[in-house]
């Protein structure tokens, strides 16, 4: 498939990269057909975030239909059209049960390095 990639600070290009794969149950793989950049990706694009290696693909707020779902999805099926946000939640935490996702206890892998970074732990962003 065709991504965005980030090489260096103010260098990104559109490569092929492998399909990807169900890693987790309530994983969801989307064929993307619209998508656009927005202000937080001049954060990626510019270099600002740590933890962004050359090759990592960017991107977020895109919409799509569902290719492949994990065996935990119940509320998505094969050929749906979604819309997605940037946050990523993981729906059963404190927060994401009160509508406040953009808190997700569970979605950020690097919460100690954004806990340094930035005061306290957000959701995951796309």
């Amino acid at each position: 498939m065709k991504a965005v990639c980030w090489q260096k600070a103010n260098d990104v290009r559109v490569e092929t990269v492998p399909d990807p794969k169900v890693l987790n149950p309530r994983d969801a793989i989307l064929k993307i057909t619209s998508t656009a950049i927005c202000g937080s990706d001049l954060h990626i694009y510019g270099g600002y975030i740590p933890t962004v290696q050359a090759g990592d693909i960017i991107g977020h707020e895109f919409m799509g239909e569902v290719v492949d779902i994990g065996s935990g999805v119940n509320n998505l099926k094969i050929g749906d059209r979604v819309v997605v946000p940037s946050t990523i939640g993981c729906g059963h935490c404190h927060y994401c049960e009160h509508d406040m996702w953009s808190l997700c206890d569970n979605s950020i892998p690097n919460g100690a390095i954004e806990e340094k970074l930035f005061g306290n732990i957000t959701s995951a962003i796309f």
